[in-house]
């Protein structure tokens, strides 16, 4: 069978394959194959069934044959199976798999150049894999809520142990110095980025974690692509905020542009911050920010860190999507928010400091006790005391009721001594601070106790004139 196949593919050689005539270029004496045109568009035919059976390793036959075999090679490749019957097409699955492992080898051992005929068929039975239409999610199937990726091992997709090698190879190929970009970004181009950021919706982590690596390398390896990709990220950010708030690789796609954040050049250019305030502070509204919140605050930290005027813009947008009903939201915030406020100077924070502090009142008297005892930790971080110190004038008297109702009313006692503990603080301030604070705080108290009992006076007065009435239009008989 292995002759017919060989012998099936050869032909004569003409004067256009003298220079490519092999699989490492390695002469014009060598029989090759008739490769697909390089500026075909159509995807290379799976064979026929009869034709999947194990080929000679490389070594073991002529350089001459070799760009012959590795066509074949590929061809086997592009064969797809039905992976839910385990015990279906099993020896013709082995044969696939054992060959990808060959290819990989092939391209991580470097041993030569491959033919850029070879690259873009490769490329093609890479996508004729890996590009395919995901199965519905859990919650689709059901109708029920998206479950928590950390309780759930969640799907795993049943043809991973051929989709794993597939993606060795595309990796292998684009981190490998033998690949050309200018040869190879014919092949990777905007339509394969595209396709490759549509497969992040899929629930398997573990082809995740493989797109994350991919993704990342081709963006440092192909220069060209960068602003396409960061565009087409931005896209699927703005569908999931604005439309679905359903993605399985938000998470991953964020970790992607930790890294790129990590390399922007100083100043950052406007394209950039648009990019803050129009995709990445927005990711703060789904309700399932859980999920990626660890990335998405990277991200944020990043920014603020490269250019601190920006600090302002990142508190202003957390208190614009400050979560009013769900306390787990808001203890991720208060986290995020006190490591944004430690890369903040003194005069971010005065722009910004009597909207924060009116929320984080609020917070203070949170009657989820997690929520008030994490606002009150923020008195422990001594860049925020520093920062609270020197604009103590503004922030005492915005927070000093909340802090009195505390001290009377929450119901958990560790939320008393944290709130004296914050009292105490201010005092050692500025005594003559806190004291005028306290006399204001008292004659608002006594002008609403006497407010409430004109209020209840006056309700006593229509009271007793409504039964003075009823008792005048009485009827006797």
């Amino acid at each position: 069978m292995f002759k017919k196949i060989i012998k099936g593919g050869q032909r004569k050689h003409s004067k256009s394959d003298s220079t490519d005539a092999s699989l490492y270029g390695s002469g014009p004496n060598s029989n090759a194959v008739a490769a697909p045109s390089r500026n075909s568009d159509v995807p290379m035919a799976p064979p026929p069934m009869a034709t999947v059976e194990p080929l000679p390793l490389f070594r073991d036959v002529p350089v001459s044959d070799r760009q012959n075999l590795f066509m074949r090679k590929l061809q086997i490749c592009c064969f797809q199976f039905d992976f839910s019957d385990t015990l279906k097409s099993a020896r013709e699955k082995e044969i696939k798999r054992q060959t990808l492992l060959e290819l990989v080898d092939i391209i991580q051992s470097g041993s030569g150049k491959i033919m850029e005929r070879c690259q873009e068929d490769m490329i093609k039975m890479i996508g004729v894999n890996i590009f395919r239409c995901l199965p519905p999610a859990s919650h689709e199937n059901t109708g029920q809520e998206a479950t928590d990726p950390e309780e759930d091992e969640g799907y795993l997709e049943p043809s991973w142990p051929h989709l794993q090698i597939v993606y060795e190879l595309l990796l292998r190929y684009v981190v490998s110095s033998d690949t050309d970009t200018k040869v190879a970004k014919r092949f990777i181009d905007h339509s394969f980025v595209l396709k490759l950021l549509d497969l992040f919706d899929s629930e398997d982590h573990r082809e995740r974690e493989f797109l994350k690596t991919i993704l990342h390398r081709i963006y440092g390896k192909f220069m060209v692509h960068r602003p396409f990709i960061r565009k087409a990220i931005n896209n699927i950010f703005y569908r999931f905020i604005y439309e679905t708030e359903r993605h399985s690789g938000i998470g991953e796609l964020l970790e992607i542009l930790g890294s790129i954040i990590n390399g922007f050049a100083l100043p950052m250019k406007e394209e950039h911050k648009l990019f803050l305030v129009r995709a990445l502070i927005p990711l703060h509204k789904p309700k399932p920010v859980g999920a990626y919140h660890q990335q998405l605050s990277y991200c944020i930290i990043q920014f603020v860190e490269k250019d601190y005027k920006l600090a302002d813009t990142v508190i202003r947008g957390l208190l614009k999507y400050w979560p009013l009903t769900n306390c787990q939201k808001e203890l991720l915030f208060l986290g995020e928010l006190e490591e944004v406020l430690e890369a903040t100077q003194s005069a971010e924070f005065q722009r910004c400091v009597v909207p924060l502090f009116r929320q984080i009142a609020r917070c203070l008297n949170s009657p989820h006790f997690q929520v008030a005892e994490r606002a009150l930790f923020l008195w422990n971080n001594e860049h925020i005391v520093s920062l609270i110190a020197q604009n103590r004038q503004v922030i005492l008297p915005i927070i000093f009721e909340a802090l009195e109702k505390n001290i009377r009313s929450h119901w958990n006692q560790a939320i008393h001594g944290l709130t004296a503990n914050v009292k105490k603080m201010f005092m050692e301030m500025d005594a003559e601070l806190f004291d005028d604070c306290h006399r204001q705080f008292e004659e608002k108290e006594a002008r609403a106790q006497e407010v409430e009992e004109q209020r209840e006076m006056t309700w006593k007065k229509l009271v007793d004139a409504a039964a003075h009435r009823g008792e005048d239009n009485m009827v006797t008989v």
